[in-house]
């Protein structure tokens, strides 16, 4: 299902690596069969941060992987076009060139940038001839509680702006009250707002209740054509956990199976430390396999996490640590 690009057409963007997920009829027996076995979901989980460890050059190039899945992100009420360039900046340079250079991967950058809707021009411009696309959150971010016409006519501004990916917040009162249909129907509708540029779909899951609410809720979504399927915004107070992303990512085989369609995974909100990105990709692997171990496929939402793997990559190369207020990404 893969098509045919140059490596240089393939280094960023998504749409030119896999055939995207055109979605399909909701499928409600389909849906209403999807369950979750909380327990034996936590006692794989709780396997992982123990069980799979790499060291030394092999963690340095898992690290190095990892910063091409961050969308570098900054969604706070007082940024500012400097502080917006000055994280460009950083995903142009995610670590520095004389580390890179002594690891032999000069050149890397990371996924994608993520802003707000008003900062969109502003990272396009500092972006520009980079192939590093730009992600906007959209439809009444965090809480999506705004109308829902002002929800759609967002995602066209911002797909207008410049945004090549578009991060967009479910209504939550549809998974808790069962209204897949509405869940699909308003899906299916922003997807179509996108156009050409790919639409991550945050779950939000901390909100939803229960994890089998979180393996219908991504059936849905990807039914509806999301493009990824995402765990937070970040601002909830439960964001990514290994048991949802468990889930969320065995939801994303299932429809792989069943459909042929690639869907991406992008945890998000918490993952600050390299440790814990490692323990994110060992669990991609191990249920997906190495097809979505790039960042067409994967994502991590982060502001905080290139920091401690730019440190990390510094210690495995100099032997010593740095303070971490000398990595800040922006």
């Amino acid at each position: 299902m893969q098509t045919q690009t140059s490596q240089t057409e393939t280094l960023h963007l998504p749409q030119t690596l896999e055939v995207r997920n055109q979605g399909m009829g909701l499928d409600l027996d389909w849906v209403m069969r999807a369950t979750a076995n909380r327990s034996a979901i936590e006692r794989r989980a709780a396997t992982l941060p123990g069980r799979r460890s790499v060291k030394k050059d092999h963690q340095a190039a898992w690290l190095c992987r990892a910063v091409t899945c961050i969308d570098l992100t900054t969604l706070a009420g007082d940024d500012t076009v400097g502080r917006v360039a000055r994280l460009c900046a950083k995903a142009r340079q995610p670590v520095r060139a004389d580390l890179l250079n002594t690891l032999g991967m000069d050149g890397l950058t990371v996924g994608a940038v993520c802003v707000y809707h008003d900062m969109v021009e502003a990272a396009v411009d500092a972006l520009a001839g980079s192939g590093i696309p730009v992600a906007a959150v959209s439809t009444g971010f965090p809480a999506g509680l705004s109308p829902f016409h002002l929800r759609v006519a967002e995602i066209e501004e911002s797909v207008k702006a410049g945004a090549a990916e578009i991060d967009i917040v479910i209504s939550r009162r549809h998974v808790l009250t069962g209204n897949w249909q509405a869940l699909y129907d308003e899906m299916r509708a922003f997807r179509a707002a996108c156009g050409e540029a790919h639409v991550k779909a945050i779950l939000a899951t901390g909100e939803l209740g229960t994890l089998q609410n979180v393996a219908r809720a991504s059936l849905v979504c990807m039914m509806a054509g999301a493009d990824f399927i995402k765990t937070s915004t970040g601002k909830e107070s439960v964001n990514a956990t290994l048991p949802v992303s468990l889930v969320m990512i065995r939801a994303i085989r299932d429809y792989f199976e069943e459909t042929g369609y690639r869907v991406g995974y992008k945890p998000a909100g918490g993952i600050s430390k390299a440790k814990d990105a490692l323990v994110y990709l060992a669990l991609l692997k191990e249920e997906l396999g190495d097809h979505w171990l790039h960042n067409d496929l994967f994502r991590f939402g982060a502001s905080s996490l290139l920091g401690d793997i730019e440190r990390q990559l510094e210690h495995h190369v100099t032997g010593a640590y740095s303070a971490s207020w000398r990595h800040a990404a922006g």
